[in-house]
């Protein structure tokens, strides 16, 4: 078992004073057998009232109300985790979908029928030429390794590139530019799995990891496939590895830009300046 804290620090910086409308935040990571959360603070200036609900992806979710005008919203969360998915390549795939490819059984693929549709038909064109590199249609091979393969091939042939913008680059724009973020690399894998028939989703949440250039503090992002017999399974195609240890899932959804962190709206002079802090211990 791995303890991890997670400190994450927003600020928006106002042109003037302003009034906040409700902000939807996605800070609190999912629990469950792999992982419980053994403390948790989420606070924020000026004072907001908290309503907490789940989503229809079953994330936790934070809405802050505010009454007082101000000229800096500030989001703090400081959270530790108990993480024991020490060992990630230990699950069983169920017997029939084992080799590439094969089908969901009729109730399952009626539940992730929104996780299988893939983008528009050009989008679809692009990938699939890019896949053809990878692995040629009918070759024999068991579904976890095209998707080790899929994993291996974005992060050895594409440049990893901090974005400051929001926003995630389409599939084509990734493979046509060949530089991306996490959150761009995710979306790749994720539509390259949906064109395969695979269900998938893009998951939001904290990686831990030695600072680096690279490496600064900041939310990561990858997909989860779902693998029948063993559920949900992540991979990281910004490391290149199996999610395990190192991840703290916070959101998932079907589209990336329903995960971002905080969402939210003020009332005043436009402009505001954004500052981000994030920072993953092991204890």
């Amino acid at each position: 078992m791995r303890r991890l804290q997670i400190v994450h620090r927003t600020y928006y910086n106002f042109a003037g004073l302003v009034q906040l409308a409700p902000h939807r935040l996605l800070l609190r990571p999912r629990e469950g057998h792999q992982l419980h959360i053994e403390s948790s603070t989420l606070q924020t200036f000026p004072p907001a009232v908290l309503h907490w609900l789940r989503d229809a992806h079953d994330n936790s979710v934070a809405i802050a109300s505010f009454t007082a005008a101000t000229t800096q919203l500030a989001i703090l969360s400081e959270i530790i985790v108990q993480h024991f998915d020490e060992q990630p390549l230990d699950f069983m795939v169920a017997e029939h979908a084992v080799q590439y490819p094969f089908h969901y059984e009729t109730e399952t693929g009626a539940i992730l029928e929104p996780y299988l549709r893939p983008q528009q038909s050009e989008e679809r064109a692009v990938i699939h030429a890019w896949l053809t590199g990878i692995w040629h249609d009918g070759q024999p091979i068991q579904t976890y390794a095209l998707l080790q393969k899929l994993c291996v091939a974005i992060n050895r042939t594409l440049a990893y590139q901090i974005r400051e913008e929001p926003g995630v680059q389409s599939a084509s724009e990734t493979l046509r530019k060949g530089t991306g973020s996490c959150r761009d690399f995710a979306n790749l894998f994720m539509e390259a799995a949906r064109l395969l028939g695979l269900a998938a989703r893009f998951v939001s949440g904290y990686l831990h990891v030695a600072a680096s250039t690279q490496n600064f503090g900041a939310t990561h992002a990858w997909t989860e496939v779902y693998l029948p017999g063993a559920g949900w399974k992540g991979f990281d195609p910004t490391i290149g590895e199996v999610v395990g240890s190192k991840h703290i899932a916070v959101a998932v959804a079907r589209l990336p830009e329903s995960v971002s962190p905080v969402t939210g709206a003020f009332f005043g002079p436009p402009g505001a300046q954004l500052d981000v802090g994030v920072w993953v211990t092991e204890l």
